[in-house]
């Protein structure tokens, strides 16, 4: 079992790709080898391979707060979930349901105007985990840069109390309180921890 998220940049046509590219491929060099586990292609599409499922949301999530702290940037993903059939000399090039799942919910992301969805070939498990995709979205798509910026270290150190956010970032613990209201970080981490406790 693996999970493949496909997705592409909303908004990468109004800026610079070296904006958004650098922090984008930075990023996923923390999680796995170029080629091999991610690739970005077609210039604003990108696909990760990620060993561990259950950490698929997390990703997801992160990398779509990551692209949003550049104003009028944001990522439409899916994240596919099943095997692996077939290793290719890179990962747009394996196959297995894994990558079908993720290949077709992404077709259909624009259609049904999403951001976000998923596909693990467990019918009552993707009606439910897509219901809440779809009510958490509303808050996700919302996100300011300043929103996207604290989940993004919320995330980042799960450890980190507010004040230490607060002296990062040179602003107020209050600010730090009431950003993450705002982002509503609360209900995104229960979300995460849903999926990660509920995914056979």
């Amino acid at each position: 079992m693996i999970a493949i998220i496909t997705g592409d940049i909303i908004g990468s046509g109004n800026h610079d790709s070296y904006e958004w590219l650098v922090m984008l491929k930075k990023y996923l060099a923390t999680i796995g080898e170029v080629s091999n586990d991610w690739e970005v292609y077609r210039g604003d599409e990108f696909q990760l391979k990620l060993a561990l499922p259950k950490e698929a949301l997390f990703q997801a999530i992160y990398i779509k707060a990551l692209l949003k702290t550049i104003k009028g940037l944001d990522a439409r993903m899916a994240v596919g979930i099943g095997s692996e059939t077939f290793q290719g000399e890179s990962v747009s090039e394996s196959n297995g349901t894994a990558y079908q799942r993720s290949g077709r919910t992404f077709e259909h992301l624009k259609v049904d105007k999403l951001n976000l969805s998923v596909n693990t070939g467990q019918a009552k498990f993707d009606d439910t985990i897509n219901l809440m995709l779809r009510l958490a979205l509303d808050i996700m798509d919302a996100w300011s840069t300043v929103s996207a910026e604290i989940v993004v270290l919320a995330l980042q150190n799960p450890e980190m109390s507010q004040q230490e956010m607060a002296e990062r970032l040179g602003i107020q613990q209050s600010a730090v309180s009431q950003r993450l209201k705002r982002a509503r970080l609360d209900l995104i981490l229960q979300l995460i921890e849903y999926f990660k406790e509920n995914l056979d």
